[in-house]
């Protein structure tokens, strides 16, 4: 019986697959031996996924250039506030972190009650005024008071990640569909889409959680870092039991990916990577074929770059890919699907 490969078998292999893919079309009997191989481990086609997204990574990286200086975007003068269009919030969140970090150089400090938002495709670091930084992900919206007794933001809508300087005197609040999230210093991230429940993640310093208003007494519950907490919705003006819930390192930088312009998959399916980019791109993915819909996808991507994903999906799916102006359909001969090699 033939030994199994091990893993690091496995992405070497990938590795090597996406070097030659990089320089040029495969031969016909090169695209036999890599459906082959696709089709021979089931671990080979997550591989080739985070194999090419790696490589798309690095590329946006190196396109930046070594002598890349944010400086030189700065206007001259004194600094004035400044917002990003969604042209180049789209270019820069695609790139490596160094671009990320220019939203930074237009925003200026927001006044108390002031209402920050970011559009489509844009990522926006708001700097408070007692040192703390909100990071505003796409389509997001917050408003801002701060007062003598507590610094206040209302998460309207979107994600944002709070970066909170300590000051133990006045507490940071957050408030989010009826809840209070306090700390005196803490980094989190408040995400509140569409229907869906209100999700809290922790990854540094202590966040507490309460309902704004309840009938009877009730302990706050706490968060620690590495600790995620689902809402639930209040019955009856009480709350209803949540428990946290511990965090890997690795699944709190999957969650996180989106500060630095990219996005991160671990098994989710094909639809549900589509339905996320299409929260950053006006491009939409439409994937025609169901069970290519429900295949699951791992890897690292650009979030603006949601064409180039398709491509990375249609080479390890072995799927047709199809550009109408602004929308990618991905299908695939059913007598190609997983499983039929």
């Amino acid at each position: 019986m033939a030994e199994r490969d091990t893993s690091r078998d496995i992405d070497q292999a990938a590795s090597d697959w996406t070097a030659r893919l990089d320089r040029g079309p495969l031969t016909s009997g090169e695209e036999d031996a890599l459906q082959a191989w696709l089709g021979g481990d089931p671990r080979a086609r997550g591989a080739l996924l985070r194999a090419r997204a790696l490589s798309m990574f690095s590329e946006s990286a190196q396109a930046l250039g070594d002598d890349f200086d944010p400086a030189a975007f700065e206007e001259p003068g004194p600094p004035r506030s400044r917002r990003l269009s969604r042209r180049q919030a789209l270019a820069w969140t695609g790139g490596a972190a160094a671009a990320a970090s220019l939203v930074a150089l237009g925003v200026g400090m927001p006044a108390a009650g002031a209402v920050i938002s970011t559009e489509r495709g844009e990522i926006r670091l708001a700097p408070l005024k007692d040192g703390s930084t909100v990071l505003l992900n796409t389509e997001t919206r917050i408003r801002v008071k701060y007062s003598a007794g507590e610094r206040l933001v209302t998460l309207l809508k979107g994600e944002a990640y709070f970066s909170v300087a300590r000051d133990e005197t006045r507490p940071f609040i957050v408030e989010v569909d009826g809840r209070r999230l306090s700390t005196a210093q803490a980094g989190f991230r408040v995400r509140k889409l569409g229907g869906d429940p209100v999700d809290v993640l922790v990854n540094q310093g202590q966040v507490e959680v309460a309902p704004l208003k309840l009938a009877a007494p009730a302990d706050p519950v706490a968060l620690t870092a590495n600790t995620r907490l689902v809402l639930s919705d209040p019955i009856g003006g009480r709350s209803v039991a949540e428990r946290p819930q511990a965090v890997g390192p690795e699944a709190v930088t999957r969650e996180l990916a989106w500060r630095e312009g990219k996005l991160a998959f671990e098994g989710e399916t094909l639809k549900q990577a589509a339905d996320t980019f299409a929260r950053y791109s006006d491009t939409r993915i439409q994937v025609r074929d169901p069970d290519l819909a429900r295949e699951p996808v791992t890897g690292l991507f650009a979030a603006n770059d949601p064409v180039g994903f398709s491509r990375a999906i249609a080479r390890v799916f072995d799927a047709r890919l199809e550009q109408k102006g602004e929308e990618v359909v991905l299908t695939r001969d059913p007598s190609r699907a997983t499983g039929s090699h």
